[in-house]
């Protein structure tokens, strides 16, 4: 078992479970003495600031909630998130539907990459709690119904932004940006991913979640395929020598899908933990039977050379961090 899961595994039988957590929805805005409860989490995303991780999701109706930890294990609502909100749906455009959420540090600024009304939205923040807010109140594309906006920054410095358009059910398209983080060079847009393979055609025609990073000089997009309240719901990946294309998939997908006692897994993320392994965040159904509320799970991620080829693999054990 890889050294994150060990080393967790262990610091949570040593932890105490009694502790304060909150309840139903928007449990940011109620305080209440129970027991620990698993992250209510759908679609997370986790990012490491100065020694604190700080999670982010899809939750609450009213914007984005915030949850901080030490040690990947036992979450907080931090004190400096009013309401446990790090993006208030007051502050920005839009006023529901506020999904998967992306957040990353940039020149002394935190850009937040999320959606709203099925449109994808920028908003920054000089804290990782917020409050996270738009300079000018209106999506990045306007006029066209989009989701799931992913950053990825290449080596040389030149931003790239991954996103859903609805124009074959869901598929993933990228765009070059402009280095203010903020602005889509629309005329480089470029279709990246659509239903194609078997395993991603169970319900309905989904490639959504994407997310980017680079080994040894190839891009690997982890994706998810089928509907997020499928059991089947699953993640794979697709590489690339440029980053605007050609992707091509891993004809063994997919390479994550009901791990364990989990169903409905997927939307995920990567992020490095203070140990320096690469590790995946993804969201799972409450349970067998209930898709709501998702719960927020975390596994590594390691590449394997097969004939010469390094293939992405995501770890089947996995944590299951407690809100406190």
């Amino acid at each position: 078992m890889k050294r994150i899961i060990f080393t967790l595994f262990v610091a949570l039988i040593l932890a105490n479970t009694s502790s304060c957590s909150k309840d139903d929805k928007d449990e940011t805005e109620n305080n209440t003495e129970t027991k620990a409860i698993k992250v209510p989490l759908g679609d997370p995303f986790i990012m490491l600031y100065e020694d604190t991780y700080y999670a982010y999701g899809t939750y609450s109706a009213n914007g984005i909630a915030v949850y901080a930890s030490d040690d990947l294990l036992t979450w907080k609502v931090p004190e400096e998130a009013k309401y446990g909100l790090a993006l208030n749906k007051n502050d920005v455009w839009a006023d529901r539907w506020f999904w998967a959420p992306e957040v990353y540090h940039v020149n002394g600024k935190f850009y937040m990459y999320y959606s709203a009304d099925e449109h994808i939205c920028v908003a920054t923040s000089d804290s990782p709690c917020g409050p996270f807010k738009q300079d000018v109140l209106k999506p990045m594309i306007e006029g066209e119904k989009c989701i799931d906006n992913s950053l990825f920054i290449d080596d040389d410095g030149t931003p790239y932004l991954t996103f859903v358009r609805f124009n074959d059910g869901n598929n993933i398209w990228i765009a070059e940006m402009e280095n203010d983080l903020k602005t889509i060079k629309m005329g480089t847009m470029t279709k990246c991913l659509n239903v194609s393979q078997q395993w991603e055609q169970v319900w309905p025609r989904v490639n959504e979640g994407s997310f980017i990073t680079k080994h040894n000089g190839i891009y690997y997009m982890t994706y998810s395929a089928n509907s997020y309240e499928s059991q089947f719901y699953g993640v794979g990946f697709a590489t690339a020598t440029n980053i605007m294309g050609p992707w091509v998939k891993y004809e063994n997908n997919p390479v994550f899908q009901m791990p364990g006692e989990l169903v409905g897994v997927g939307h995920s993320a990567m992020f490095t933990d203070k140990e320096g392994n690469l590790c995946k965040v993804f969201h799972a159904h409450n349970s067998k039977t209930a898709i709501h509320p998702r719960q927020m799970y975390v596994t590594t991620v390691g590449f394997e050379n097969m004939g010469g080829t390094d293939v992405m693999t995501i770890d089947s054990d996995y944590i299951t961090p407690l809100l406190k």
